[in-house]
């Protein structure tokens, strides 16, 4: 694509190292791959996927940045709301999920010790060794005498208590695509065109899929996703969680806005080098594909397995409840970074920034039923999911 910045040689060669391996699982599958296996392979795939190769991602020189990346203000705000959490259970304990840079872990944890309620572990599952090292270097910047306190996880524990933050995490879990036709369904999968790599319409893989887009009773022509993996992966955590929180914080709609008729061609988006396109076929492995998240799906797959559901606002209301202005205006007009925060401050918060277009979903187990949580004390939109 011409508006976009041309990776170096070295980055064209490993996507080329991936194109390889992505058409030889087609091959093997008999001439397809849907497009949920494409995507885990495009972002997944060990050494080469987008997430695992070692390219810079997060901050400005990256391909996006994030909540935690764009101000402390973000952690310090959120870190009111796990301290209320931690506060009513016992030894519990912080699990991120997708830590990337380790900004947020950072910031969170110095805010938890000033507010004098530092958890007895903080946990992030990060399976990148680069990554690692960049999250280790960012608490030994920001909190060394906490350092301790940190572990790296390689896989969920079968058992957990306390807060589990998943920051733009759903939306980076491979989806399914479809399209409805006249007379039915067909899902969306990638083939092999010559040296290169194309969409392709079929039956769906199975009924699960077709059942799914029959209850939404979209019209002829409507293309989107369903995202089974993050649900999956949502029932998964709330089984496990025993007593506490399970934070999802991602861009993303309840499901009568995500299947909005003015939305009939899905959420799917690019990005690479601070730009959004949508060719997901476009140098495998050297950008992000995400799709936005259906949170009543995400909703429903914690209820499901005996997870309360416990709120849901937009980014901007939950900060505004967890006290971000009056975070603020604590800072001395004067300092030098006030000018900084306020800026920072307004693209968490305006709607046209990230403060609407981000939500913020809360499952919780075993807390009890009155002590509501302070995130969603105002502007609570429930009802909507």
């Amino acid at each position: 694509m011409s508006d976009l910045p041309t990776p170096d040689t070295a980055a064209l060669a490993l996507s080329a190292r991936l194109a390889d391996r992505i058409r030889a699982a087609i091959a093997a599958a008999g001439g397809r791959l849907g497009f949920d296996a494409y995507m885990q392979r495009a972002l997944y795939e060990p050494g080469l996927g987008y997430y695992a190769n070692g390219l810079r991602k997060f901050g400005e020189e990256g391909d996006f940045t994030t909540a935690p990346e764009r101000s402390p203000l973000f952690a310090r705000a959120l870190a009111r709301q796990v301290a209320q959490v931690l506060s009513a259970v016992p030894d519990g304990e912080v699990l991120e999920f997708g830590p990337g840079s380790g900004a947020l872990a950072a910031e969170l944890l110095a805010e938890l010790d000033t507010l004098g309620c530092p958890p007895r572990r903080y946990l992030m599952l990060e399976l990148s060794a680069e990554l690692q090292q960049r999250q280790r270097a960012a608490i030994a910047r920001r909190v060394p005498h906490l350092a301790e306190r940190v572990a790296w996880l390689a896989q969920l524990p079968e058992r957990f208590s306390g807060v589990v933050i998943a920051n733009e995490v759903l939306d980076a879990m491979p989806v399914r695509r479809f399209r409805v036709v006249d007379g039915g369904i067909t899902e969306l999968y990638v083939t092999t065109a010559g040296e290169g790599m194309e969409l392709v319409n079929g039956p769906p893989q199975d009924e699960l899929l077709a059942a799914r887009v029959v209850s939404l009773d979209l019209p002829t022509g409507y293309e989107s996703e369903v995202n089974f993996a993050a649900e999956a992966w949502v029932s998964t955590l709330c089984e496990r969680l025993q007593r506490g929180l399970l934070l999802l914080i991602d861009y993303g709609y309840a499901q009568a806005e995500y299947y909005h008729p003015q939305r009939h061609t899905g959420t799917l988006q690019c990005h690479y080098r601070q730009h959004a396109h949508a060719d997901a076929l476009l140098w495998p492995g050297l950008q992000d594909i995400t799709a936005h998240v259906d949170f009543t799906a995400m909703a429903q797959a914690g209820c499901a397995v005996g997870a309360t559901l416990a709120g849901f606002a937009s980014q901007a209301q939950f900060l505004i409840n967890c006290g971000l202005p009056q975070l603020l205006e604590a800072i001395d007009p004067a300092d030098p970074a006030y000018m900084d925060l306020a800026l920072q401050a307004r693209q968490l918060l305006l709607p046209q920034a990230m403060g609407e277009a981000f939500k913020v979903l809360a499952l919780t187990r075993g807390l009890h039923a009155g002590d509501g949580l302070i995130g969603f004390a105002s502007g609570d939109r429930r009802h909507r999911l």
